[in-house]
């Protein structure tokens, strides 16, 4: 056999070359670290600081020099160090991209010893036969110091708005207890009646802002919690003997917004004063019904019911000089909403409003 009959094998591929990709994939990978807008710190799987940024000097106040090969712990907070190295455990154990602490408030180190408010995303990358953590810090300081400037004068104003309420419901309560001195001083009963009304009318608005100044919510009342007030106050006035009449609530978890709760309360109001006033006369016996909830999701129903004697034949209820009817359609139009009356077997009052502020 020639020479030229050998053949000559190929040459194989330098076994420099996969390390040269590596190293251009590291080099791409670090440039990207590099200009971050954010602080980028990546550490072994033991928590060794193995590369920073430019911005982490910044943030920190650190040299790279002086972070390079140290503990990640340098950068915690004292008070968290103690279950920094488990959390970074789990991590490595299960990883995956994902916030750290999710719903926790986190705290991060400067070099000067001071602490600042952080946000820090994670994120594993296989290096070798190992899995490395990149941590992503935004120093969040700034946003976290609005975020409770606005929480502590929302929380000022919450107790400004619940101190309104409060002097409101007093005063009205002054006017009440006024109306109620003057009509123990009159002998015409139809004049004391009118004043025992308008007594009943004034307490319904104060109920109101009682009802707001107690909630947690100063802005919205639970209608449950205000009928409950105004049944009581009600069977006070009215001398109620609850054997004899007998009053069934069904009332969903409905609420209203000051604007709209006033009027649906002076309603509310009418409604059962003249149910207690003339459905049982002379001693008959009954059931009032009060049902309240929404129709919609933006719209609300209350109907009160009773089987008293009815509404009589000849009175005109659209056109009545009655002053709490007229109060009612007044008020129904305002909170552009729709009354509906059945006048007996049973008497039913029902107003259907939606739930935006009343004109």
């Amino acid at each position: 056999m020639t020479d030229a009959d050998q053949t000559t094998p190929p040459p194989s591929l330098p076994a420099f070359v996969p390390e040269k990709e590596e190293n251009e994939e590291n080099d791409r990978f670090g440039r990207v670290v590099e200009h971050a807008p954010n602080a980028m710190i990546l550490t072994d799987p033991h928590g060794t600081i193995t590369m920073v940024n430019a911005e982490t000097e910044k943030v920190f106040g650190y040299l790279r020099e002086e972070l390079l090969g140290q503990a990640i712990e340098m950068l915690v907070p004292q008070r968290f160090r103690h279950h920094h190295s488990g959390l970074r455990d789990s991590f490595v154990q299960n990883p995956g991209p994902r916030p750290m602490g999710p719903g926790r408030d986190l705290y991060a180190l400067r070099k000067d010893g001071s602490e600042f408010a952080v946000e820090i995303g994670l994120n594993p990358i296989p290096m070798g036969d190992q899995m490395h953590i990149l941590a992503a810090i935004v120093d969040i300081s700034d946003r976290k110091t609005r975020q409770e400037h606005l929480e502590r004068s929302l929380r000022e104003k919450e107790l400004l708005l619940a101190e309104v309420h409060h002097r409101v419901k007093n005063n009205l309560q002054i006017v009440y207890s006024l109306l109620d001195m003057q009509s123990a001083q009159i002998d015409d009963p139809g004049i004391r009646e009118m004043l025992r009304d308008s007594c009943n009318r004034v307490r319904s608005m104060a109920q109101i802002h009682q009802t707001l100044y107690q909630s947690e919510d100063v802005s919205r009342v639970d209608l449950g919690d205000f009928f409950d007030d105004l049944l009581k106050s009600l069977h006070t006035s009215y001398v109620i003997d609850s054997e004899r009449i007998t009053i069934h609530t069904d009332i969903s978890q409905v609420f209203l917004p000051i604007g709209v709760a006033v009027p649906c309360g002076l309603i509310a109001n009418e409604l059962l004063s003249n149910a207690l006033k003339h459905a049982f006369p002379d001693g008959r016996e009954g059931k009032i019904d009060i049902h309240v909830g929404k129709t919609g999701a933006n719209t609300v129903k209350i109907t009160v019911s009773d089987d008293g004697v009815g509404l009589p034949d000849n009175l005109d209820i659209e056109n009545s000089v009655s002053l709490g009817l007229q109060l009612v359609y007044m008020l129904v139009d305002q909170l552009h909403g729709k009354l509906d009356i059945n006048r007996m077997n049973p008497t039913s009052l029902s107003i259907e409003f939606p739930l935006t502020e009343a004109s």
